[in-house]
Parts: structure tokens; sequence; C-alpha cells
């Protein structure tokens, strides 16, 4: 999604500060600019609850922005395998991606959201003849 909005958005992630302290903090620090100077932002972190969305929320607000929550409803099993697929610092340890899921509300207006727009994972189509997908039993056609 932030790929998809980086052309005219600005991006913020804790992702881009591994390393740092308070890194809260300086996503809180760094967006208030942005909004200060008439910059689009998108905040691309998991923000599991509500309490962790509000401080952002107010953000915007104050910033007299309206503000949109985009949800990537995706599978748990989805995630854990794109978490698997990580190396390094970037793969999340499982205990951390449990209890992300366990807080896990999805967001709503009553936070003070503008609009939530929900974005559903779909699965790749499968290939033609393989037993699960449309075709499935038919033979493979060949062209000579």
């Amino acid at each position: 999604m932030a790929e998809h909005l980086a052309g005219t958005h600005e991006v913020v992630s804790k992702d881009h500060w591994p390393r740092a302290r308070r890194r809260e903090a300086r996503q809180q620090r760094v967006v208030a600019e942005l909004l200060a100077a008439g910059r689009s932002v998108v905040v691309d972190n998991t923000h599991p609850a509500p309490e962790d969305r509000a401080s952002l929320v107010a953000l915007a607000r104050e910033a007299g922005v309206p503000v949109r929550a985009v949800w990537l409803d995706t599978p748990p099993e989805v995630c854990l395998a794109r978490n698997d697929a990580r190396t390094g610092r970037a793969r999340v340890p499982l205990v951390g991606v449990h209890a992300t899921r366990a807080r896990f509300v999805p967001p709503s207006a009553a936070e003070g959201f503008d609009r939530v727009d929900v974005v559903r994972h779909v699965p790749p189509p499968l290939p033609p003849g393989d037993g699960r997908g449309p075709g499935a039993g038919a033979p493979e056609r060949r062209t000579v």
C-alpha cells in the first residue's frame, strides 16, 4: 500500500529507523512536521488497536486534514508465510506476530477516521488443470 501512495504522499514508517530509540515519538514528530508543511502523509505501520491509532488521528485533526485508515485484511496464514520469507531484522519474532494479532481491533469511523477502506487479500489464481481452479478435470488443450 505504501508503494502505491508513495507518488502522492510522504511515507512514514518506524521501519525506516530500525535502531532508533523512541521510534513512536519520532514518528509522531515527523508526521506533525510533514502535516504542518502541508504534505500528504501515509503512515505505514501496524497499529492493531484504537489506542495505537489515536495519536495519529489526533495529529491529522489538529492539522485540519481528513484522516483515512486502510486496513489490509490479510489471513493469518498469509501473514505468517510472508514473515517466514523475510530475513534478518525484517523478520518479526512469532511471539510479536501473535501478540499483535491478539490485540487487533478493526479500525472504525468511531475512532475519528473520515473513511475506513478495507483491502482484502485475494489469493493468486491457480493454474488451469491443477484440480482446484476453473477447468479442473478438463483435459489440457494444446495447439499443434
